[in-house]
């Protein structure tokens, strides 16, 4: 029970086969009280209660400062304040750079990276309040590496981004006891990639990753888990990878 009496809000958690789901469902398991934000408002709520009577979902456009303010405050009431943000909500087009739209730059880049700002100045006042917290931003293998695994140059732009904007929050917030962290995926075996990745880009990736095979959104939420746990009570402003080796520093 790492996180007994916590109180956390996971972005872009609707879908029980995404990144967020089994961020918020490991964090249940472990005794926080859930809010699950997406811009399905009804699947949010859906998939908050089937993790369990004590969580909860709300709709959430995480490109609007204004609902991202109305959902957090939702979450906060219900909950009687809040200890976590994780901001996983993204989106990603794998186009080539001459292909990327404007409509599309903005797109990729206001949910991922507008998005995580957003939510980090609607959650930051209760964690203040709290005396504390932790937050945790989703970045990509794609933002270090400047991408060559999945999504266009704009998606590794908008996940470069959100590293930095980690560290820069890291910076700003220590002393008020807000640990910020983000974790860089690589590939997941997620709604994100189906359709997607044909037999032969597959195996190519697969190829290039030491550990031999795609990873697991578990595997994405239990770095979360230890990131916003007291076992990393000194560990701030870091990217965590979780890529099996296919990026290795």
């Amino acid at each position: 029970m790492m996180l007994a009496g916590k109180c956390a809000v996971v972005t872009g958690g609707a879908s029980p086969r995404g990144i967020g789901w089994a961020i918020a469902k490991i964090f249940a398991e472990h005794g926080a009280q859930v809010a699950i934000l997406d811009l399905r408002g009804p699947e949010a709520a859906e998939s908050a209660a089937a993790i369990g009577p004590m969580h909860r979902g709300f709709a959430c456009d995480v490109r609007d400062p204004e609902a991202c303010r109305a959902a957090t405050a939702q979450a906060a009431a219900a909950f009687g304040g809040l200890d976590i943000l994780v901001a996983n909500a993204g989106v990603s087009e794998p186009r080539k750079l001459l292909d990327i739209t404007q409509e599309g730059y903005d797109r990729v880049v206001d949910t991922s990276l507008r998005g995580a700002l957003n939510m980090a100045q609607a959650v930051v006042p209760y964690l203040l309040e709290r005396g504390g917290g932790s937050i945790v931003a989703i970045g990509s293998v794609s933002g270090e590496r400047g991408g060559g695994v999945m999504g266009g140059a704009h998606y590794s732009a908008a996940k470069g981004g959100v590293h930095s904007l980690v560290k820069a929050m890291a910076r700003e917030f220590a002393a008020e006891g807000i640990r910020i962290n983000a974790v860089a995926p690589g590939l997941i075996e997620t709604d994100l990639i189906a359709g997607r990745l044909d037999a032969e880009r597959r195996a190519a990736v697969i190829a290039a990753t030491p550990m031999g095979r795609i990873g697991t959104p578990a595997e994405v939420a239990g770095a979360c888990l230890f990131l916003t746990s007291d076992l990393a009570a000194y560990v701030h402003g870091m990217t965590l990878d979780v890529n099996g080796g296919l990026h290795i520093h």
